[in-house]
């Protein structure tokens, strides 16, 4: 079948649907293999749940005329999506970056989606297969389609712009993130430029933090750019103004109090409130937009609980979010204050540096006690007054069902395996 017709039986349906424990009615059933599973086997079951076709690459028995037998259905639903992608014609801002691309994400949504039919990337589904999703959850409604991209490996990120083509983009930072896969800073940067890359090849439109040394040299003499910067004259201007409890910032004469903490969250509102400013909403209208925006999914959340505030930061953690994050949480100001440390994952050869970097960083942090939690902080083991190591989950939880902490500023922060949330159940 020519992808064409399938994008009419898609247009006819009520979506996609890649996993049968929760199919849509009348969807189009999409049938992914993974390293342990073989969406091929699923088809039939899939139809009986409620699809309306199935999208196969082997051969399944007994034979179904809603069976769509293909070559390869991953690479059929990336080429679906870009069809469908330019059959709507609507503008797409891609993102990415090392730290804060879900948050900035996020930021931009709440901003556009009071003025413009939006859709945005759901949670971090963010590769060859959320790509192409997103893409295909858009309608003919849909004005302004917003499109985060994750990798991490080199050439991803150029893969997810041929697919999702898009009119805009912004990388947040060059940080030190998946290094096991970019081998290097060098890499992380080359990999994220791919972004660039493909705006600059098709006249697109680059979102430049103009305060940051190295979007700057990446970008070049290019210059179809929209500009920020908390100094340079550049296409917005935007301040930072406080930071405790919670990030505010100064548009024009207008004050922006969001509901994110730390310094680091700067340039995310700034990207938001700079791409608000070039599909013309006023300050009022971006302030509305950016101090409706609550975080959750443990990114940069305040909880209160009993008598500790904790901040919760643990969705993910790399060298360099971490460094920012504590560097924010020495700002606090509480006699007493506690930082739970999870392992950082993905960093391949550079782990025990970077892991001792952090112990290093708490040993010389004043007033504050450090948890450090897992087997990659565990080889880093030294004995300290204020620091305690604990090799598993496990260990940490049989210590916090023991301890009373009370009357302190808690700071939460690990890679998403270690799943650090659960430590709120012991507090």
């Amino acid at each position: 079948m020519e992808l064409n017709q399938i994008h009419h039986l898609f247009l006819k349906s009520s979506g996609t649907s890649t996993d049968t424990r929760n199919i849509k009615q009348d969807s189009l059933f999409f049938a992914l293999k993974g390293a342990n599973f073989n969406g091929n086997t699923f088809a039939h079951q899939a139809l009986e749940s409620g699809a309306n076709y199935a999208v196969i690459d082997q051969v399944v028995h007994p034979t179904d005329e809603r069976f769509i037998l293909v070559d390869d259905v991953l690479e059929t639903l990336q080429a679906l999506a870009s069809f469908h992608r330019n059959h709507l014609g609507l503008p797409i801002i891609a993102l990415t970056g090392s730290n804060g691309k879900t948050t900035t994400k996020e930021l931009i949504h709440a901003v556009l989606k009071l003025h413009f039919k939006t859709v945005a990337t759901v949670g971090n589904l963010n590769n060859h297969i959320g790509v192409p999703l997103t893409l295909l959850s858009m309608t003919a409604d849909t004005e302004i389609g917003i499109v985060e991209m994750g990798a991490n490996h080199a050439k991803e990120i150029a893969m997810l712009c041929e697919i999702a083509q898009p009119n805009m983009g912004y990388i947040t930072n060059f940080g030190k993130a998946h290094l096991e896969g970019f081998r290097s800073e060098e890499g992380v940067v080359k990999a994220k430029s791919e972004l660039y890359d493909f705006l600059k090849a098709n006249t697109g439109l680059i979102i430049l933090n103009s305060d940051d040394g190295k979007q700057v040299a990446q970008v070049g003499t290019y210059d179809n750019v929209y500009t920020f910067s908390q100094s340079l004259e550049t296409s917005l201007n935007v301040k930072l103004t406080a930071t405790q409890p919670f990030l505010n910032v100064a548009l024009k004469n207008t004050t922006i109090k969001t509901n994110l903490v730390g310094a680091y969250n700067f340039c995310n509102v700034a990207a938001a409130l700079t791409i608000g400013i070039y599909f013309k909403l006023s300050p009022l209208q971006l302030k509305n937009g950016i101090e409706a925006y609550v975080p959750e999914n443990n990114r940069s959340q305040i909880i209160q609980k009993i008598s500790n505030e904790i901040l919760l930061d643990a969705y993910n953690a790399n060298p360099s979010s971490m460094d920012v994050a504590l560097e924010n949480f020495k700002g606090i100001q509480n006699q007493h204050k506690l930082a739970i440390l999870g392992d950082m994952f993905e960093l391949g050869t550079t782990s025990a540096k970077e892991h001792l970097a952090v112990v290093n960083q708490a040993i010389l942090t004043k007033d504050c006690s450090f948890y450090f939690v897992g087997s990659h902080f565990f080889e880093q083991k030294i004995h300290h007054p204020n620091l305690l190591f604990f090799e598993t989950f496990q260990d940490l939880q049989i210590h916090l069902e023991k301890t009373t902490i009370s009357n302190t500023s808690i700071l939460i922060k690990g890679s998403r395996g270690m799943a650090l949330e659960r430590v709120l159940e012991f507090i």
